[in-house]
């Protein structure tokens, strides 16, 4: 396989029609959480009561508003979450893509840089969590080293978090740049715990999400 001189400038993922993307490096990411939610909203038969439907709107755009001030937080590219409105509106997952550097380190002669050996990072990465409740494994996405995180994060009402979420990471080294990596992260709440039958179809589904995955060049 040749090596890419340039690095690549984005990334296609094959997502099912029922999610949708939050930009949120461009543009106003909370305006286009209202028109999602618009959207969607527009779709749903006349016949349906106005009265039991505005609740609804409200609070859809309040949790989606909410999803997107988290993602901004933690300084995220995008946001992708399911919209469903069968009777229920299921905001139960979410993938939040972003962009990891390595950080610098000193070398034998005292000046910092980057480590420069993705696979170096990766051993890194697969032995400083063993033992910790994480389940790790690498791999490769479209020719490129990937590591593959899942684990357990507890519920934490007094940071927003009233459920346990069951979480994967994709970590994939970014080609002809070995300083980043892309990461996408996966969370659900399955049917309120993180280990039943839906949380693991939910996983499952990700996994094979992420076999769709491919570098773009501009």
């Amino acid at each position: 396989m040749v090596e890419p001189t340039s690095p690549p400038t984005g990334y296609r993922l094959l997502l099912p029609s029922d999610w949708v993307q939050v930009p949120l490096r461009q543009g106003d990411a909370k305006q286009a959480a209202r028109d999602i939610v618009a959207s969607a909203f527009a779709r749903v038969p006349a016949d349906v009561p106005r009265d039991k439907l505005t609740p609804l709107r409200l609070e859809l755009e309040r949790r989606l508003l909410a999803a997107v001030a988290d993602a901004r937080r933690a300084e995220a590219l995008e946001l992708y979450l399911p919209m469903r409105l069968a009777g229920e509106v299921n905001l139960g997952a979410s993938i939040v893509v972003s962009e990891a550097r390595l950080p610098s380190r000193s070398g034998t002669d005292g000046v910092s840089g980057h480590v420069s050996d993705p696979a170096a990072i990766a051993v890194q990465m697969l032995s400083g969590e063993s033992g910790s409740g994480t389940d790790l494994s690498s791999g490769e996405i479209d020719g490129a080293l990937a590591v593959r995180r899942e684990r357990i994060a507890p519920a934490d009402p007094a940071g927003g978090a009233e459920l346990a979420t069951r979480r994967v990471d994709y970590l994939v080294s970014v080609p002809g740049d070995p300083s980043r990596w892309f990461v996408a992260a996966f969370s659900t709440v399955g049917a309120g715990d993180p280990k039943d039958d839906l949380a693991d179809a939910l996983v499952e589904w990700f996994d094979a999400l992420m076999t769709t995955f491919r570098w773009s060049w501009a």
